[in-house]
């Protein structure tokens, strides 16, 4: 990896497992502030995912789109690299999920007890940056991760059908950030149209526990519930989470901060796309602007 990218994520707070990879992990806000007693992230509330206990990673930064609301730089984009094996990125995981939270110890808003917790991690959230099907040993990793005790989160973009179909993850997330091929082009700004495949990962939904991730950005691609909906529908998901855009990162560079919308209009949205397929609204988070449906029975 480009050592001038490689020191500027570690600025970030990236931990590399190796120096010829881009196999990274970073503890995500809310692990920090579950960690300091606070308020866990969404997946808590929806899935009962303990926000301190859990690992944000990714076995690669590379990724074949360019999506606007993307908060990653692509100034920092990964071409080329050495790929770590998963059972490097197995036996030192939480060895830098530790160092990652080394400060935290001596805090007084933390307790010993949670500390403790924080580093005997129990959930791997495949979904730091980039694309984790660009990594040709993803299945293999996630079966190592489950034999080790882990559940698992895989987030995918859906261009790369084949490598979803042989991953056994505890839950899939596939991102439908369009209700049509052209919109599709013009906002996640592919390498090659995957428009198709998308479809084909969307395929996979219904025979697996999964959910399906709309990012909404005003003005973008906030229309044509009823298309989403068929898409939904046809996939057999078991959740579908309609998510606001958030003007963070290099996003704010390509976006403005008023298409970043309300809870109130995705929850709006939300309640679109229900009408128009057999989901129902579960749950819903207004902090982070997302609201989760669910297949009704």
């Amino acid at each position: 990896m480009h050592s001038e990218a490689c020191e500027a994520l570690k600025r970030q707070g990236y931990q590399f497992f190796t120096p010829t990879s881009s196999a990274a992990l970073k503890p995500c806000m809310w692990n920090k502030r579950a960690l300091r007693g606070g308020e866990m992230c969404y997946k808590h509330r929806f899935y009962g995912i303990e926000s301190h206990r859990c690992i944000q990673m990714t076995p690669t930064l590379r990724c074949n789109q360019r999506c606007l609301f993307c908060w990653r730089s692509f100034e920092h984009e990964v071409t080329e690299e050495e790929e770590c094996p998963p059972e490097v990125i197995l036996a030192s995981v939480k060895r830098l999920q530790k160092k990652a939270l080394s400060g935290y110890k001596v805090s007084s808003y933390v307790e010993p007890e949670r500390f403790s917790e924080a580093l005997d991690p129990n959930m791997v959230a495949i979904s730091l940056s980039g694309e984790p099907t660009c990594y040709s040993a993803l299945p293999e990793l996630i079966d190592r991760f489950r034999d080790g005790g882990y559940t698992t989160f895989l987030v995918s973009n859906g261009t790369r059908p084949d490598v979803l179909a042989r991953c056994r993850p505890t839950q899939v997330y596939i991102s439908l950030d369009a209700p049509d091929r052209e919109t599709y082009l013009r906002i996640c700004r592919p390498r090659r149209d995957y428009w198709e495949r998308i479809g084909e990962s969307l395929a996979l939904l219904g025979s697996r526990r999964s959910a399906i991730r709309i990012t909404l950005v005003e003005g973008e691609n906030d229309f044509a519930p009823d298309r989403y909906a068929a898409m939904i529908q046809d996939s057999g998901a078991s959740f579908v989470e309609v998510k606001g855009y958030m003007h963070l990162g290099y996003s704010r560079y390509r976006l403005e901060r008023d298409q970043m919308p309300l809870h109130d209009r995705v929850r709006a949205f939300a309640d679109l796309i229900a009408e128009h397929c057999d989901y129902a609204i579960r749950d819903e988070s207004p902090v982070s602007r997302v609201v989760c449906l669910e297949q009704r029975p």
